[in-house]
């Protein structure tokens, strides 16, 4: 692990250092909260030793500077004789532990010890939760012409680098074909980064993208990668593409051709090597006459475009969906298998699904929190309109 030693005192510093080093783990020092804080700021660390009583900035200004700037480390506070209230205080922050001066060499390596049982806990859950959102979340469902056609797509065009345009209406699983796209991918164990164009605020949509540098506006308070260098080996899905601001679009549009962006308020080129897919539920060629999108930019992203149908469209679909998705809602709220009846899905099967498989899951919910174990054509009649 790599580990940050903070103290005033070298002498406790470098014994730190030592029997940890011991261990095989990588250890830096720093002499006061400021510096380490600085530290933790430009560097990641997995365990940070802090001393309670330093000059400049103390532990718990340390630990409430951790907070604001969302740092994710487990610390390990050391507190001498009359400090225990400020060390409580510290757990209370999210210390992950305090240990007691003057230091015990075991105490040091049980500490440790435990971090490391944690993160690895950590690790194992992650992984099986990513596992299972495989499993349940990410695969596509149906057996319909109209989604036949769509997974061979992914299947021929997910090996390649290639950029995906994905159209489609809203709620009909555009996200889960860029996801699909990338699971199946060279790129699968790499980052699979998403921006929804429409939810940023335009005179962020930059910043989001490309990142800043410290000071480049008033509330740019340090470095911030972007969403490009951040999917870096991997996948950058820019979802509501349509929706992009056009000074945005032309940055964008050289970073596909140059594979290099700079940062708001930077000079320096940066190198990025990420597979953008993008999604819209827009007409672009329309948007391109009304001067709204860039032809250019259209003709970068849709090397291989990809076609959603509506829900409406692959009606033979939904006793799988319904099923795939009974199985999943139940499961999350931790209750019995329910089942719907031959008539309730015959029911669903006839209505108009303006809000594609995403209404047709939070139905679903729906019946599943409130009916019980069968679920009737009345019940589907009843609680499937809320209106």
């Amino acid at each position: 692990m790599k580990i940050l030693v903070t103290d005033d005192d070298r002498s406790i510093r470098r014994v730190i250092r030592d029997i940890l080093e011991m261990e095989g783990h990588q250890v830096e020092e720093a002499e006061d909260g400021v510096e380490a804080l600085s530290r933790l700021g430009n560097a990641s660390f997995d365990v940070l030793f802090c001393d309670i009583k330093m000059p400049k900035m103390d532990g718990i200004a340390l630990m409430e500077g951790i907070q604001e700037q969302g740092i994710s480390v487990d610390t390990i506070v050391m507190s001498g004789h009359g400090t225990i209230e400020m060390a409580v205080k510290a757990l209370r922050l999210g210390a992950y532990d305090f240990i007691e001066k003057p230091l015990n060499l075991n105490r040091i390596l049980v500490s440790i010890q435990h971090v490391s049982e944690k993160g690895q806990l950590l690790r194992s859950n992650a992984a099986l939760k990513t596992s299972i959102k495989k499993f349940m979340g990410n695969s596509m469902v149906g057996s319909s012409s109209a989604i036949l056609e769509v997974q061979d797509m992914i299947r021929k065009v997910a090996p390649s680098d290639a950029r995906v345009l994905i159209t489609g209406p809203n709620g009909s699983g555009k996200e889960l074909v860029a996801r699909s796209l990338h699971e199946q991918s060279l790129r699968s164990k790499a980052p699979f980064i998403e921006v929804n164009c429409a939810a940023i605020p335009a005179e962020l949509v930059e910043s989001e993208l490309f990142g800043h540098e410290k000071g480049a506006f008033t509330s740019a308070v340090k470095d911030k990668k972007g969403k490009f260098e951040l999917a870096s080996g991997g996948t950058l899905f820019l979802d509501e593409i349509g929706d992009m601001p056009l000074n945005a679009q032309s940055k964008v549009l050289r970073a596909l051709q140059e594979k290099v962006i700079q940062r708001v308020g930077g000079e320096k080129d940066i190198k990025v090597d990420c597979r953008v897919i993008a999604a819209t539920n827009k007409n672009l060629r329309e948007a391109i006459n009304n001067g709204q999108f860039r032809e250019d930019l259209f003709h970068r992203l849709a090397v291989i475009p990809i076609s959603v149908p509506s829900l409406n469209d692959r009606r033979e679909d939904i006793p799988q969906l319904c099923e795939h998705f009974t199985q999943q809602v139940c499961q999350e709220q931790g209750v019995a298998l329910k089942v719907l009846t031959p008539k309730a899905i015959e029911m669903l099967q006839t209505m108009n699904w303006t809000g594609n498989i995403r209404e047709l899951r939070n139905v679903l919910e729906r019946l599943v929190i409130l009916c019980g174990e069968e679920i009737s054509e009345k019940e589907v009649q009843r609680y499937a309109n809320p209106h």
